[in-house]
């Protein structure tokens, strides 16, 4: 899924810069496509009520499920057939997932799902998340951006 969804953007910047003869002046997604791997336990919940809570936090709706273009929307209100284009999840909903979605999120898991959406590192507990990033060769979202500071005179 996610090289597909890669290689739909792309070509589609591609073409749209073609056609408004915009070639080279940034990208029409820039920034809209994140990846990042998640343990399939709490965090996996922890995920999914930060995307559906992605209106309600922007003070969109009153009640994340109320924003219609989200899958919470569909899974509430939405018809059989709609309900069947939504992917199974590999985990059941929790039980009360709309009083859930609907809380309010802590400054800590905002914090720690925002980093793993901006550095592409997993979102787990350590042990796991340890295990993940020597497998899928990901330390490079562990370390701290930029340059390095340089050590002058071996301090």
């Amino acid at each position: 899924m996610s090289r597909f969804t890669g290689w739909l953007t792309l070509t589609h910047t591609q073409r749209r810069h073609a056609h408004r003869h915009t070639t080279g002046t940034g990208h029409v997604y820039q920034g809209r496509f994140k990846s990042f791997p998640v343990q399939d336990d709490d965090h996996f919940y922890t995920v999914c009520r930060y995307v559906e809570r992605n209106a309600l936090r922007a003070k969109l709706v009153k009640r994340a499920e109320d924003w219609r273009w989200n899958s919470l929307h569909r899974w509430k209100y939405g018809t059989t057939k709609q309900k069947s284009l939504l992917a199974a999840w590999p985990l059941p909903r929790r039980a009360g997932w709309l009083k859930y979605v609907n809380a309010p999120q802590t400054d800590a898991e905002l914090e720690a799902i925002r980093r793993s959406v901006k550095r592409g590192c997993p979102f787990g507990d350590g042990t796991w998340s340890d295990k993940m990033v020597t497998k899928l060769g990901l330390e490079s979202t562990l370390r701290l951006q930029g340059r390095p500071k340089k050590h002058i005179n071996g301090s």
